[in-house]
């Protein structure tokens, strides 16, 4: 889809080869796992935990120019959805090219309802907009 994808963790590099060799669930990642033992990375996210020396799951979407376009911060034990965050990537790049459109919560892919040119008249007529 035009991105890169790398995961970063506390961990050490040994753990990942470790998760990477023994878990099934990740036997077909190919995305490169960073290390970040010091937490420096995490800070700049604001993800890093002080107190446990962890990072909380972060997944941000950042594009080419280093823009902000999507952050997401859950705990620890929390897993993330890997068809929530293609749809809000795939959200992102449509509405990079569709400025006067905004991307409801069950929007999934290009050619699904938008709101178009929304603003505080289509305040509490989002349902209207979406089902004429």
């Amino acid at each position: 889809m035009g991105c890169d994808i790398i995961t970063i963790s506390a961990d050490t590099k040994f753990v990942h080869l470790a998760w990477r060799k023994n878990e099934k669930e990740l036997a077909a990642v190919r995305y490169p796992m960073a290390s970040d033992p010091t937490g420096k990375v995490g800070r700049m996210f604001g993800v890093y935990d002080d107190n446990t020396g962890l990072n909380l799951r972060g997944t941000f979407v950042i594009n080419p120019e280093g823009k902000l376009l999507n952050a997401e911060v859950n705990f620890y034990n929390l897993g993330r959805n890997i068809d929530e965050l293609m749809r809000k990537f795939k959200a992102n790049l449509y509405m990079t090219k569709k400025t006067n459109e905004a991307c409801p919560s069950k929007w999934k892919d290009e050619g699904d309802k938008t709101l178009v040119n929304p603003g505080a008249k289509m305040v509490g007529k989002v349902h209207e907009a979406l089902n004429p």
